[in-house]
């Protein structure tokens, strides 16, 4: 089984390039805040404790999200592997994540991360807000802030994996296709079986 953890700030293409990931290597897609909403509209008991909590205006506690991912490996016994898309968010759930992977027999093979200049990221999404109509794309404060906000948080997970030797930085401007190749190229050179005489 493969796992990858799909990472960059918002803007940084994240969306489109999972989803040509995902279609091209046959991995399943695993978005925390899908999990969220399906749990929820199931009525299943993670998702009405989440359900109560997000009520109230409170954040889902980690060991919620990560009950809900250790249901969406279990529901999917065949997967080829995981693209986990906006989790882990903190070093804390990396090391949630690491352990609950551990108990299935698989682990994170790698972290791609996609890196794009702020000004570039801001030109991104004001552009995206033109269309989007998400109204938090349309402020250039607002945005610069998610950005700010998005590498304070999240450097630290990027920090943890670089501890096992797992994050490869890609360079996230340029075409789509372009970055792509490059994403791709790291995924095969991970997959692809290895010489004879190396265990595959």
């Amino acid at each position: 089984m493969f796992n990858l953890i799909l990472f960059g700030p918002p803007g940084s293409g994240k969306g489109t390039q999972s989803e040509k990931i995902i279609a091209k290597y046959g991995l399943k897609h695993l978005s925390t805040g899908d999990l969220l909403r399906t749990e929820i509209s199931n009525q299943t008991p993670l998702g009405l404790e989440a359900k109560s909590l997000m009520d109230k205006g409170q954040l889902v506690p980690d060991e919620v999200v990560t009950g809900m991912i250790s249901s969406a490996l279990d529901a999917n016994p065949g997967a080829k592997g995981f693209l986990f898309d906006g989790f882990p968010r903190t070093s804390a759930q990396a090391e949630a994540l690491d352990k609950l992977l551990a108990l299935k027999k698989t682990s994170i093979a790698v972290m791609l991360a996609l890196d794009v200049s702020q000004e570039e990221l801001v030109k991104r999404l004001l552009k995206r807000g033109e269309t989007s109509g998400r109204s938090d794309d349309t402020n250039e404060n607002v945005i610069t802030a998610r950005i700010i906000e998005y590498h304070n948080k999240t450097a630290p997970v990027a920090e943890y994996y670089k501890k096992y030797n797992k994050v490869v930085t890609v360079k996230g401007e340029g075409t789509v296709n372009d970055i792509f190749n490059v994403l791709s190229h790291e995924i095969e050179q991970r997959t692809q079986p290895k010489e004879a005489g190396i265990e595959k």
